[in-house]
C-alpha cells in the first residue's frame, strides 16, 4: 500500500492560464481534485464587460469562496444587495452576482471554490 504524497505546484507555472476578453486573467491549478485560482482584475474591470461574453449568461453563476490579496471591489447580487470586498477579506459569494474593480490598483484574489468553469463558456 502505497503512501499519501505531498503535492505543490506554483501560479509561476499554473495548470492553465484564462484571459479574459480585457483587463485581466485567471490563473488555475488543480491540486488532489481541488481547483485554486489566482485572479487578476485591472482597473476598469466589470464583470459584464470582460467576463459575460465569456461565460454567456446574465450574471456570474459561479459561486466563489475567496480571499482579496490588493484592490477593492465591487459586488452586486442580482436581486440589488451588495458589499465591497477590500484586502485581507475572506468572501463567500453565491451565484448570481455582478462585479466590478473600484479605483485604480488592480484586485487580485484567491479563488478556492469557484474557478472551476470561471471565464469558461457554459
Amino acid at each position: 500500500m502505497s503512501s499519501p504524497k505531498i503535492e505543490k505546484k506554483s501560479f509561476s507555472a499554473p495548470d492553465e492560464t484564462r484571459p479574459f476578453v480585457e483587463k485581466g486573467k485567471a490563473e488555475i491549478i488543480t491540486l488532489n481534485g481541488v481547483t485554486f485560482g489566482r485572479a487578476t482584475f485591472e482597473p476598469g474591470w466589470t464583470w459584464a464587460k470582460c467576463v459575460g461574453p465569456i461565460a454567456g449568461t446574465p450574471s456570474c453563476q459561479c459561486a466563489h469562496l475567496a480571499y482579496q490579496v490588493t484592490g477593492r471591489m465591487r459586488i452586486v447580487m442580482d436581486d440589488g444587495s451588495e458589499t465591497v470586498i477590500e484586502p485581507g477579506d475572506v468572501y463567500s459569494v453565491p451565484p448570481g452576482h455582478h462585479a466590478e474593480v473600484l479605483g485604480d490598483e488592480p484586485v487580485v484574489a484567491l479563488d478556492i471554490t469557484g474557478m472551476g468553469s470561471y471565464a469558461q463558456p457554459t
